[in-house]
């Protein structure tokens, strides 16, 4: 028989942890471990009138299974991998998302992944544990041109970072921006001049795509491409290609469409190309702050 108000159909040990932390306890969440599939996910979800999402997908179906479905709280702030959206419209659900919580820890996880593509570490660590004495750093960043697509709250801690090191900020965005000593131009003009491009987009219907392969391919040869974002901006496809063929001196990507990263995904494989499972925005801090924040909601939800 369901206690509890919410269950997490997908929760880990830090999330158990997190939320014991926050002040949940058995009376308002649930916890199970491990990543469901759908016929998985329909019969945990069974009888709870919350659900709160970690990085499975929560389809119609799902919704559909679970009359007393009232409340989807999703632990980020862009839900739409990894909830069916429309039909939670369609059927009055709705649906809660954080915001703000990783915003700090997003904006020096980009910064670190500039820091290992332009100074080669991880090529050099892997070089050095084989047995190796070699590296082929970029230069230094000192002077270099980086262009921020997108300057929300996380594109804002990027160029504010970046510009302490000694960097050139561009900025694009769709409505003016005020961030002292950074240079808003158009889309064109940041893929042309930029030595590091970062985007830092929501991911939206609007946003998907953003960055063709069209667009990828205006950045300037040699250039470096960072992503902590979502890899749908982009064409995954078109970056491992210009990986392979040097249009792109190097990237960073913590985002993947597919995640977790199947073990025989190419990206595996590329050349100058540094990789995180998503981990950007993952810190003790960031981690309290979305915990606490979405623990508040399903106490608001439920009344208490």
């Amino acid at each position: 028989m369901t206690t509890s108000f919410a269950v997490l159909a997908d929760s880990t040990d830090l999330l158990v942890e997190a939320f014991a932390k926050a002040g949940s306890d058995d009376s308002l969440v649930t916890h199970i471990l491990g990543s469901p599939d759908e016929a998985t996910m329909i019969a945990r979800i069974a009888g709870y009138p919350a659900v709160v999402v970690n990085e499975s997908r929560l389809s119609a179906a799902a919704m559909d299974s679970s009359p007393d479905l009232k409340q989807i709280l999703f632990l980020g702030t862009g839900a739409a991998n990894f909830v069916d959206l429309p039909a939670a419209a369609e059927r009055g659900i709705p649906v809660h998302t954080i915001k703000g919580y990783g915003d700090r820890a997003v904006a020096e996880h980009t910064i670190a992944l500039l820091f290992a593509v332009w100074r080669d570490i991880a090529a050099q660590d892997a070089g050095v544990r084989a047995g190796g004495w070699a590296g082929a750093p970029l230069g230094e960043l000192s002077g270099k041109t980086i262009g921020l697509i997108g300057v929300g709250a996380i594109g804002g801690e990027v160029a504010r970072i970046a510009q302490a090191l000694g960097l050139n900020v561009l900025v694009w965005a769709r409505r003016p921006v005020d961030i002292a000593g950074a240079e808003q131009v158009d889309l064109d003009t940041l893929l042309a001049r930029a030595d590091i491009v970062s985007p830092h987009l929501a991911y939206t219907d609007q946003t998907a795509g953003f960055l063709d392969a069209a667009r990828l391919r205006q950045m300037k040869r040699g250039a470096v491409f960072i992503n902590t974002a979502r890899a749908e901006l982009t064409d995954e496809a078109e970056v491992l290609a210009m990986l392979h063929d040097g249009h792109l001196a190097g990237a960073g990507l913590d985002v993947f469409t597919a995640e977790p990263l199947p073990a025989d995904h190419p990206l595996r494989r590329a050349p100058r190309a540094v990789l995180t499972p998503h981990t950007g925005w993952q810190s003790p801090e960031a981690v309290a702050r979305l915990i606490g924040a979405g623990v508040s909601i399903l106490k608001r939800e439920r009344g208490w």
